[in-house]
């Protein structure tokens, strides 16, 4: 384990995240990747306190309404500095551009206030391959008084040698629009790395995205799954689980048609291409 005693979103974590992608990028000092496999290392940093005005701005992005505890996909912020620094760190087998967030798992064990502060983990494990290449998890968690009262895993792919015979990332069954239709800006992957500190390239500029093979920016994963819970906030108590898989990616600007669906166990939602119906996200809460 490892105590990080400042804020790791720092310039510095995503200058080194940059400098990894570079041809060459294994022989720089500091940047070189040396490990194989994922290292046996937790990053924890203790007593975080929430910044009520960054909170509203996270609201106003993701759609979310003004309510006492604090969004239930926000704390993924809490850990993405440390997230960056793990991902940064030589021993971490793969760099950071490139990888793509595939399924995300979050688990609320109860309202969190504002006024609280939280010690916040992260650490990467379970390793597989993947018909495109590699995927890990990578665990977040919250607590409070030595309490968990949030956790996450996210799951990333890292492109490389296909495994054909490997399974896919199963998920929640995709759901059909019904008729909510939602016009997304081109400047929404920027407006959203603002607020969230992700800025990865693919989800800036379309010049940005094409140097990794995406024809324009795309929209970043964890946006349209919060915009998602937002919408069904109402239908959704505070303890919960969300467990949402993300299919295809959503270019900028374009239009995307919400749906929901609810039934004893829970609300399943998703968001789809108008016309064909080609799912970006399918997700379940229970």
């Amino acid at each position: 384990m490892r105590v990080v005693d400042h804020d790791p979103a720092g310039p510095g974590v995503f200058l080194r995240a940059g400098l990894s992608g570079l041809p060459g990028a294994n022989s720089l000092p500091g940047i070189a990747k040396t490990g194989k496999e994922l290292p046996d290392l937790t990053l924890v940093r203790r007593g975080v306190e929430i910044d009520s005005a960054h909170v509203d701005r996270y609201r106003e992005v993701c759609g979310f309404v003004r309510r006492e505890s604090l969004p239930m996909t926000y704390p993924h912020l809490l850990g993405f500095g440390l997230t960056m620094m793990l991902m940064t760190d030589p021993a971490f087998p793969h760099a950071p551009i490139g990888q793509v967030h595939v399924r995300n798992v979050i688990r609320a064990r109860r309202a969190l206030l504002p006024n609280e502060s939280f010690d916040v983990s992260v650490r990467a494990t379970n390793q597989r391959e993947h018909p495109k290449g590699l995927v890990y998890d990578m665990l977040t968690s919250v607590e409070s008084e030595g309490e968990v009262v949030w956790d996450e895993v996210s799951t990333y792919l890292r492109p490389g040698r296909p495994h054909p015979e490997a399974a896919h990332i199963a998920g929640p069954e995709e759901v059909p629009g019904s008729g909510i239709e939602w016009k997304l800006p081109g400047d929404l992957g920027r407006t959203y790395a603002a607020v969230s500190g992700d800025r990865n390239p693919i989800h800036l500029f379309a010049l940005s995205a094409k140097a990794f093979g995406f024809k324009q920016q795309i929209a970043h994963g964890m946006w349209s799954l919060a915009r998602c819970v937002a919408t069904i906030e109402s239908r959704v108590p505070v303890a919960a689980e969300v467990d949402a898989v993300f299919k295809r990616p959503i270019f900028l600007p374009s239009r995307v048609e919400f749906g929901s669906r609810v039934d004893s166990e829970g609300v399943a939602f998703g968001l789809n291409r108008p016309g064909d119906g080609g799912a970006h996200l399918a997700g379940f809460a229970r």
